[in-house]
């Protein structure tokens, strides 16, 4: 399974987040220049930007962020609107400013550079700070939250089924050893159990680990497959869909339900048993980052964009 890319040394020019496959994703999109069309993902706002240049005075763009942080990189343009939220609730908010339907969305999944590069935040395992990793500062459960309260067997499962760890079993019993003792507070007390157990090369092992909490803390399977779910109500015959996946577990999803209109491997049916398509595949195998962007921003090198128009 490929691994969503840690960042490199933080620099004090770092921008917020360098996007990834900003061409090809803004190519596949087809902008009409009247149209209108969402970035569900919006942090750091380069592929809004982009999209932007693509719209005329009539156009609008709809930027979709639950994390406020990224209010700072909202454009001073007219025809753009922030929401802040989850794209969880693309269709409520779309129908709350009477946009729907619309001509194109936009999906860059994972965290942005700025979230990895700051410690206070949690995602990283290169700095130490509090066990976070909450995209949205105001969600109620935290890092802390699942090393503290789940089971043995709920910790298995996360770190097997979120992140492959090949001891998900021996880790999960450990960390939950550990906490009878003290309890998880900070980034320091999850890397020393890990240390103590783990297997196989040490980053590799440590970014499936944090990968797996993470993706348990925010929900973004599901918040994924709600997206994926809302984008066939919301976008109009012939409007495309563009989602950039960083690892197998999201790209798998986002095949399915293209290809499928499900998650599964199996096609969706009516009540008659008569195949439902909702999508025509535009991209028959996912388009992955040049050789020269790879180079640029190592966290393109595990992107995949995949690509589908609303029938």
């Amino acid at each position: 399974m490929k691994k969503e890319s840690d960042i490199g040394q933080r620099s004090s020019d770092l921008s917020y987040h360098t996007s990834v496959l900003l061409h090809e994703s803004i190519e596949a999109l087809h902008i009409q220049p009247d149209g209108i069309y969402v970035d569900a993902t919006f942090g750091g706002g380069g592929h809004s930007k982009e999209m932007l240049k693509h719209l005329s005075g009539n156009g609008k763009l709809f930027g979709f962020d639950q994390d406020a942080d990224a209010q700072r990189n909202a454009p001073a343009d007219e025809r753009f609107t922030l929401v802040q939220a989850n794209f969880r609730d693309l269709k409520k908010f779309l129908r709350l400013h009477g946009a729907i339907p619309v001509d194109g969305i936009l999906a860059d999944l994972g965290v942005s550079s700025w979230q990895f590069d700051t410690a206070e935040r949690g995602f990283s395992y290169r700095f130490d700070g509090p066990l976070d990793m909450r995209m949205n500062r105001y969600a109620e459960k935290t890092a802390a939250d699942v090393l503290n309260e789940y089971s043995a067997e709920q910790l298995q499962q996360m770190l097997s089924e979120f992140g492959e760890v090949r001891n998900a079993k021996t880790l999960a019993n450990a960390i939950v050893v550990v906490r009878n003792q003290k309890r998880f507070e900070t980034i320091t007390d999850l890397l020393q159990v890990c240390e103590t157990n783990r297997m196989g090369e040490k980053h590799k092992y440590l970014a499936q680990v944090f990968q797996a909490i993470r993706i348990e803390v925010n929900d973004e399977l599901g918040a994924l497959k709600s997206l994926l779910e809302q984008s066939a109500e919301v976008l109009k015959s012939g409007g495309r869909l563009a989602v950039i996946t960083f690892h197998s577990l999201e790209d798998r999803l986002v095949k399915n339900f293209m290809k499928h209109g499900t998650f599964d491997d199996e096609p969706a049916k009516d009540l008659f048993g008569r195949y439902e398509r909702k999508f025509k595949v535009i991209t028959k195998k996912p388009v992955v980052a040049s050789a020269k962007e790879q180079k640029e921003n190592s966290r393109s090198r595990s992107a995949k964009l995949r690509v589908a128009e609303k029938l």
